[in-house]
């Protein structure tokens, strides 16, 4: 069953976004094996992130090597909310 990820940090630069998109890349762990998109938008001038994965085995397989770079740029954990429906064109 696929899953969205929703992460409401409460403060982040698009600088410290943009710097771990770039070391997940250049780890080689972004885009990860079984997510299905990244989608980073503001909502009243506050970045969010979510994300749809295929499974929540493989965004905790993930969440291994995500969740250290997190915590060291200050991001709290993800919503992970069940997906009912997926449409896409």
């Amino acid at each position: 069953m696929s899953i969205r990820c929703r992460f409401i940090p409460s403060s982040i630069t698009t600088e410290k976004y943009e710097d771990s998109v770039r070391r997940l890349q250049e780890s080689g762990d972004f885009p990860a094996v079984g997510m299905d998109y990244h989608c980073a938008y503001f909502v009243d001038g506050i970045l969010r992130v979510s994300e749809v994965w295929d499974s929540r085995e493989q965004w905790e397989a993930f969440g291994e090597r995500l969740m250290p770079l997190l915590a060291e740029i200050g991001i709290d954990p993800a919503e992970i909310l069940e997906v009912h429906n997926i449409v896409k064109r």
